[in-house]
């Protein structure tokens, strides 16, 4: 648990370093499926002010069982996505700015290169907007994820990352600002010379998926 809980307060800290957020416009949760305790950061606190002690604990219905300080208010988003992806131990939600373009013009990412097509097998989903009442997000999370996908951008909001630990969600997050600012770029430079830019074709895209999800690619 003291592991879990270091582990979500460096994950939160990676944030500011990586430029995924401004101000304190983003989290981290990470999840003890035994205990069934999530923990998260607490809602406000600036990322230079924030100490191991601040990170939250709470159960699944939100209530906090370990710390002082209140929740992320994002705590239900992070939630209900432990509830429906039991192979999830760790959420990230960032507004990072070249993702938030997609977001604000609810275009998905497209898969234009080889890196993307490594890490998410494809385009990174863009939803509709939703509201934050409720599970309106959280469902719509579920509605719009792509399997083989550990990220999906919510129209008009921002990103939404989970994976098997905090570490490799905060990974995905970064990743998807990084395709997202290469493909704004590519889309861009493309129309100035009149060329349309296309994804890559699917069975590509999924060669290079596969050799680097257990394919050959890193150590053993």
């Amino acid at each position: 648990m003291k592991n879990l809980k270091k582990s979500v307060y460096e994950a939160n800290l990676l944030l500011p370093r990586y430029g995924l957020v401004v101000g304190t416009q983003g989290n981290v949760s990470g999840m003890d499926r035994k205990k069934g305790i999530i923990y998260i950061k607490p809602s406000g606190v600036p990322y230079e002010n924030l100490k191991l002690k601040d990170i939250v604990g709470i159960d699944i219905n939100g209530n906090t069982v370990e710390g002082k300080l209140k929740p992320s208010v994002d705590w239900i988003h992070h939630v209900f996505i432990y509830a429906h992806m039991k192979d999830v131990c760790g959420v990230v939600h960032t507004h990072s700015p070249y993702a938030s373009v997609f977001a604000a013009c609810k275009i998905s990412v497209p898969c234009l290169t080889t890196g993307q097509a490594d890490v998410f097998g494809g385009e990174i989903p863009v939803s509709d907007y939703a509201d934050n009442r409720g599970n309106n997000i959280g469902k719509s999370i579920l509605n719009y994820k792509r399997e083989g996908c550990p990220s999906i951008i919510l129209g008009s909001h921002g990103v939404f990352s989970f994976d098997i630990t905090p570490e490799k969600a905060v990974f995905a997050a970064l990743m998807t600002e990084y395709f997202a600012k290469i493909n704004l770029f590519a889309i861009f430079l493309g129309k100035t010379k009149g060329i349309e830019v296309k994804p890559m074709v699917l069975a590509e895209i999924e060669k290079w998926y596969k050799r680097y999800h257990g394919g050959g690619y890193g150590q053993k």
